[in-house]
């Protein structure tokens, strides 16, 4: 799947879980509802997946976990807070460096509207 396509259905997908759920619950409910929705539609979802930090000689310096790792292709980093900040754009582009990974999202479940944004390493 081409990741213009792919990006589509996971935007999609989340926000419908917000018209849905609106906000007010915890980061964990909208992480299971999204994962559920995407499988549901015959994607890979990978949950808390564990990426590993290396330093330039290959030693491992430590360790992150993103929220969702979608067909291998596409790492999400969830939130339900009131705004996203910088911190948090920082976060997923780390996330990214550490898997070689070129595409990402931050959604943010959080807000009275819906918040989501795709980022290119």
């Amino acid at each position: 799947m081409k990741i213009n396509e792919l990006v589509n259905i996971v935007r999609q997908t989340g926000f419908e879980t917000h018209v849905y759920f609106k906000s007010g619950f915890l980061e964990k409910v909208y992480e299971n509802a999204l994962v559920h929705r995407l499988r549901k539609k015959g994607l890979s979802v990978n949950q808390q997946y564990a990426l590993q930090v290396s330093d330039e000689d290959g030693t491992i310096v430590g360790e992150y976990i993103a929220d969702l790792l979608v067909n291998d292709q596409l790492i999400i980093e969830l939130k339900a807070i009131k705004n996203i900040e910088e911190i948090h754009i920082a976060q997923l582009l780390a996330y990214l460096k550490s898997t070689n990974l070129k595409h990402g999202m931050l959604m943010n479940f959080g807000s009275s509207t819906f918040q989501v944004k795709k980022y290119i390493l």
